[in-house]
């Protein structure tokens, strides 16, 4: 980055030294050097713009640009040909007609651009890939961190996309007075150190920013749309606005659901009751992945392991819920049956002595 400023400042200091050394003799030395400084800067700036618009629409403007040039032209000619006494109206209409028909060329040209096909020009199908291939990451995935063992997997490829108003976030959350927020935050930022130290992705900070959009998940869908990629978050609420507005995302609660275990009703499971349920008579359970289990008539079993058969599952965005039943008959079936074998276990093994046979007679 410094060295980017760096060449723009000697870009700004030589081209202002030149319009000041070629000046014409009517204009001040400092004036003149003014005025090239003034130009570098409108230079530097449009660059910054262009290196924010996609190929696509970088292809447009361009091709929009030359075809008002050429309409220009054509007027230009016409109205020579036609001759009139009155040159400086001529010239008048002339300058205008150039600078109406590039502009609106230019701006045809910025919007119709998104219809192009990059991937049939054949040089510019590579960079339409990679384009494809880049994920913007959510504030509230890099907070989980879930995400760094998943690309450490090697499951996610290609290039994480970072916005610079996500890291704003991150840094106000690191900054915060809570302490709960501020480790939060803090985890965030040690998150994405691991993931740029990674070497199979590549982490890219977008500079790109949308100010008349106030809220971050809005900015997300936009920079996704003018990227044509997807969003990696763990929100709800972000992954039903961003699929109504066309953006696909990457949930990881979704992927996390799609990987546990599947259980079927009928199956037998063994549980440990942790807490009493919301309806009468039921009793709460978690596996180790933290899929909730609702067990009935396990009320009395609070702070026990039992044995409970599957009813039914249910799957929702959120996650997954599992319904069973607890026989208490079938537990102290068991219960014995595990008590008798552990019992007969540790039994010795030992002959029964014969008994002694008192003599008749015997005083």
């Amino acid at each position: 980055m410094l060295d980017f400023i760096l060449v723009r400042a000697i870009f700004v200091l030589v081209f202002g030294f030149a319009a000041a050394y070629f000046r014409p003799e009517s204009v001040q030395f400092w004036a003149a050097g003014f005025y090239g400084a003034a130009g570098a800067v409108l230079a530097i700036f449009l660059e910054r713009r262009f290196a924010r618009v996609s190929l696509k629409r970088t292809i447009g403007i361009t091709i929009g640009v030359v075809a008002g040039l050429f309409c220009s032209s054509l007027v230009s000619v016409v109205l020579s040909h036609i001759g009139s006494d009155n040159t400086g109206a001529v010239h008048f209409i002339q300058v205008v007609a150039l600078l109406v028909l590039v502009y609106f060329g230019a701006v045809t040209g910025a919007s119709k651009g998104e219809l192009l096909n990059l991937g049939a020009m054949g040089v510019f199908g590579a960079e339409a890939d990679a384009q494809s291939t880049q994920k913007i990451l959510d504030t509230s995935v890099i907070i989980d961190g879930r995400i760094a063992d998943i690309v450490e997997t090697g499951f996610i490829e290609g290039v994480l996309v970072i916005p610079q108003f996500v890291l704003h976030e991150l840094q106000m959350v690191a900054d915060s007075q809570d302490s709960q927020k501020r480790t939060r935050g803090r985890r965030g930022l040690d998150v994405l150190q691991r993931i740029q130290q990674m070497t199979n992705v590549k982490v890219r900070i977008a500079e790109e920013d949308f100010p008349q959009v106030r809220e971050v998940d809005m900015k997300l869908i936009e920079l996704a749309k003018m990227f044509k990629c997807k969003i990696v978050t763990n929100d709800f609420n972000l992954n039903k606005v961003a699929q109504v507005r066309g953006v696909q995302v990457l949930n990881i609660n979704e992927l996390t659901n799609a990987l546990k275990p599947v259980v079927l009703p009928g199956e037998l499971m063994r549980v440990f009751i942790l807490k009493e349920g919301k309806e009468y008579n039921q009793g709460v359970a978690y596996l180790d992945d933290g899929t909730m289990v609702v067990v009935d008539n396990a009320r009395r079993m609070i702070s026990k392991t039992v044995d409970i058969s599957v009813t039914s599952v249910l799957q929702t965005t959120a996650g997954k819920m599992i319904f069973g039943k607890f026989d208490e008959r079938n537990q102290s079936a068991s219960t014995q049956a595990a008590a008798a074998s552990a019992s007969s276990e540790r039994a010795p093994h030992t002959e029964r002595p014969p008994r002694r046979e008192q003599a008749v007679g015997e005083s």
